[in-house]
């Protein structure tokens, strides 16, 4: 099953990931990193996952925090 990963230390929190996931698993947290800023986290499990691993996220990702696994 397809999941992503998030390094929640280099997220800045724009929310790119989180619009543009068409099975809308990303959200933004509302815990803040080290650096004061509410990071995307993966809103599902590795096993029960809808993620297609279309990688759309990632691509979107400026900051380049999203790591795909298919």
């Amino acid at each position: 099953m397809p999941y992503i990963k998030i390094d929640v230390e280099k997220c800045k929190g724009c929310g790119f990931c989180v619009k543009f996931c068409p099975q809308g698993l990303i959200k933004l947290s509302e815990e803040l990193n080290d650096k004061g800023y509410h990071p995307a986290i993966f809103n599902s499990d590795k096993k029960n996952s809808k993620c297609t691993g279309c990688a759309l996220c990632a691509l979107m990702c400026p900051d380049v925090c999203i790591t795909v696994y298919k």
